[in-house]
């Protein structure tokens, strides 16, 4: 996938979070770490099981309506607490807030270029 569509990816993902009101979303550039599975990652929180649940549909309504793209593989939809989306050039993770906050994964990516988009809700 060459930046051009995964700056379109990365606007259709948020733009999905936001269609349901996810919150606290951050995007980490991890390209200019070494060793790194992806180049991005976007996190965002939901306040319930089924918020989480709502996000992941609506990003991949959004992203596939957009863009004619689904992500590769999708895991933790059996309990919706930390679900992952890998689109591989970019990886969404939307958390529980508790769970967002146990593993603190901005913290362990601390290098990366992180950009918080601010939400009007």
């Amino acid at each position: 996938m060459n930046e051009k569509n995964t700056d379109q990816l990365i606007t259709q993902v948020i733009k999905g979070i936001e269609e349901v009101k996810g919150e606290d979303i951050t995007i980490l550039d991890l390209r200019k770490l070494e060793n790194t599975v992806t180049d991005y990652f976007i996190i965002c929180s939901g306040s319930s099981n089924t918020q989480v649940d709502a996000i992941t549909h609506s990003i991949r309504k959004t992203a596939s309506k957009a863009l004619k793209d689904k992500p590769f593989s999708i895991e933790g939809t059996s309990n919706s607490e930390w679900i992952i989306m890998d689109y591989i050039n970019l990886v969404v993770h939307v958390f529980q807030k508790q769970v967002r906050e146990y593993y603190a994964i901005e913290e362990l990516w601390g290098d990366a270029e992180i950009t918080n988009i601010a939400t009007n809700y």
